[in-house]
This record gives C-alpha cells, structure tokens and sequence, in this order.
C-alpha cells in the first residue's frame, strides 16, 4: 500500500498545472488511479486518527497562481503565469514583459510580484497563489467580530483584527501562499515536489509569505463515530470496487473524450447544488446529456460531410454503451459516491485545524464556510488530485448570489 505522505508529497513527474477531484481517479484513472485514490483516503483517516505520521496541503483560494524564481538559463529572476510551461515559455523580467503580454488586475498583480518577491532571495523556481496587493485588505465587522479580510477569489478570507498575523498582514504590500517547488536545468525539465519550505526564504516586511502546508494534521482525532462511519464506507468501497470490471476502468482511462464527458454531466449536478440521482438514472442521464450535445453539434453543421462527422463521434462514444459496460459504470458512480462520503468526513475534521477563517460573501451578507479544500498527489501519475467538498465550494464557484473579489457589492 502507498503510504499517504508519499502520496501527498511526491510529485515528481509533472508540473503542478492541473488538478483532479479525488473522485474523478475513478474515471481517468483506470484501475491503478482508483486504487491510489482509495489508498490515499485509508492513509489519511490513519493519519487523522492519530494513528501514522504525515502531511496534508491545504488548497488556498487564490487568484492567479504565481511562478517565480531563477531562469536555470540566465540565473536572472523572473515572475509567470502557467505559460512558464509552454514550448516557448512566458516569462516576465521586465514591467515591459508583462505589458507586452498581460493587461488588467493580472498586469498589476504581475508587476506587483515582479518588483516585491526578489525580496525573498527564491532559490530555483516555485509556485504559489496571489493572495492580496495594495488595496485588497479591508476591515470588516462580521458575525460580531473585526477581521482584516482580503477576498482573492471566491472565498473571503478573515484575519482577527489586533493578531500578529493581522499586524504582518497590514505591514505587507502582496500576500503570496506558496505550495509547489521546482529543479531542473530548464523550464520545459522541470520536476515539481509538494511543498515549499518558507523558513528558507527571507523575510520581507513587504511580503506576507505563506506555507500550504497544514500544521498539527496529526491532532485532529476523528471521533470515534466518525471513524467507525468512514471505516464502514470504505469496506463497502473496496467491495463496490471488486464489482467493477477491470476491462471498463482501462476503456474510461484510454478514451479522454468519454471520461471528460462525464465530468462535465457530473458538474450540472454541482451546479444546480444537486445529489446525482442513482446509478442507473444517472446512466440514464448521462446518455441523453451526450445525444443532447451531439444533436446539437448535428444541427449546426452546414455541410453532409459535417454532420457525418458528428454523427460518427456520437455513435462512437455511445458504443461504450454495452450491457457489461453499463453495469460497471453503475457501480463507478455508486463508488465515486461512496469516495465523497468519506472525503466529506474527512474534510470536516480537517476543517477544525484552519487558523484563518473562511467566509464566501453573497448578495445577502456574509456566509461561513470551509476551506476551498485540500491536496493529495498522486505518485504513480503525477497528477495533483483535489479533496474539496463540491457541493459546497464549487457550489459558491457557480452560484449567480456569491460575490467574487472582483465582483462590486451590489451587483
């Protein structure tokens, strides 16, 4: 079995550019990607239970992601967005070079990066999230108690008002959370490794320069319901898991287009802040969700060869479609179920260890939530794999009534 420090901290054959939610292994992940992700929730309760050592990130709300560093090519320090990555990497080592390729609230927070984090004396390349420049903190007074608030994206976060953290923050000019480090010789050989070690940077009063790391994981002991609770789902995880058939996993895992489509049927129930139906409805579902969409791409072609070309996508996709295979999606759904309920309970004992805390604002006021939710990395694939409760956070995400930081109060 892997063991969950590995899993969350290993990330060295990808770029930390994208993430999946832990449930969604089970549809791109074949049967090695469903089996990391139950492995990782079996360590996790084990490491909540005080029972084995282990680290947990938590994932910040913020807005954009931030690269920044020494080019291994020059030794000169830059700044990027996620175009670092591509073939011809976007970097930025001037104010000009963010001009040049950025405009708006990116083009400040870029030249805001540019001039302040060299402060830190960043040794090779690593990767965080803007938090706050000048202007993004304010005082606010909810549910009866002051807070310094700063609202990057969808979530507010809320600093007591006269803390130490309150007074850094009020010193500071950006706040930067730091969650992923890089070594290579060369932007497009990289290799990224969970975690960033901030005691190595130095201090500036001009950054307020956080860890993702959550501290103390171990002393969140589940009670003993709740593990008895989570115990009992993932025994009917593994046994829901032996139900599928190996052959359904790897044909998911193969055809991208497929496993994509679900998710996007997956997250029209996410949006409307819906409980997918069972199984067997939700199959049902998904079918007419995908003849929908294609009927439509049909429609708009204007040409036969067009519309054939359509037509040959849908057929082929609704050949997955077979009695064998639509059993054992069945069951994934059922599993992916059984994958949040567990998640859930986890994610709510993890809650208790947040030091800030975390509101989203709506039309109506202010509203308590969690955190946006927490990171696991998947050693076998590289890939880092979201824990977030969906319902909730990427709920808030879609919701018309919830404010974003960039959104103006009375919208």
């Amino acid at each position: 079995m892997i063991d969950f420090d590995e899993f969350i901290t290993d990330l060295n054959e990808s770029k930390n550019t994208h993430m999946t939610h832990i449930e969604d292994r089970v549809i791109y992940g074949g049967v090695n990607g469903t089996r990391e992700a139950i492995f990782a929730l079996r360590d996790l309760r084990d490491m909540l239970g005080g029972v084995k050592d282990g680290s947990v990130s938590v994932k910040w709300d913020g807005a954009p992601a931030i690269f920044c560093g020494t080019d291994p090519s020059d030794g000169k320090f830059f700044v990027a967005k996620k175009g670092i990555f591509n073939k011809n990497p976007k970097i930025y080592k001037t104010n000009k070079d963010i001009d040049d390729d950025t405009s708006g609230a990116l083009n400040k927070k870029m030249k805001l990066a540019l001039q302040f984090l060299p402060d830190l004396g960043i040794k090779g390349v690593i990767q965080g999230d803007f938090l706050f420049g000048p202007g993004d903190v304010t005082k606010q007074k909810i549910k009866g108690k002051k807070y310094l608030t700063f609202h990057p994206n969808t979530i507010v976060y809320a600093v007591p008002d006269g803390t130490p953290s309150a007074m850094e923050i009020k010193r500071s000019k950006i706040g930067i959370v730091w969650h992923t480090s890089y070594s290579g010789s060369s932007f497009e050989t990289m290799k990224a490794s969970y975690g960033v070690n901030v005691s190595r940077l130095a201090k500036s009063a001009n950054v307020w320069s956080q860890d993702a790391m959550l501290k103390n994981a171990m002393g969140a002991t589940m009670s003993k319901k709740d593990t008895d609770i989570v115990n009992e789902y993932l025994s009917e995880i593994g046994r829901v898991f032996n139900r599928i058939a190996g052959s359904t996993l790897r044909e998911l895992e193969s055809n991208k287009d497929l496993a994509q489509h679900i998710e996007q049927h997956s997250n029209t129930y996410v949006r409307a802040g819906q409980i997918p139906p069972d199984p067997k409805r939700r199959v049902a579902a998904l079918i007419r969700f995908i003849n929908t969409k294609y009927r439509k791409e049909i429609n708009t072609r204007k040409t036969e060869k067009g519309k054939a070309g359509q037509q040959k996508k849908l057929d082929d996709l609704l050949n997955f479609f077979s009695i064998r295979n639509r059993s054992s999606l069945e069951q994934m759904f059922d599993l992916q179920r059984l994958i949040v309920l567990v998640k859930l309970k986890l994610i709510n004992t993890l809650n208790r260890l947040n030091k800030l805390d975390t509101f989203i604002k709506t039309t109506k006021g202010y509203k308590t939530t969690g955190q946006e939710g927490y990171v696991a990395i998947d050693r076998l694939g590289g890939d880092a794999v979201k824990i977030v409760d969906r319902l909730e956070f990427s709920y808030n995400n879609f919701s018309p009534s919830v404010l974003k930081g960039w959104d103006k109060a009375g919208r």
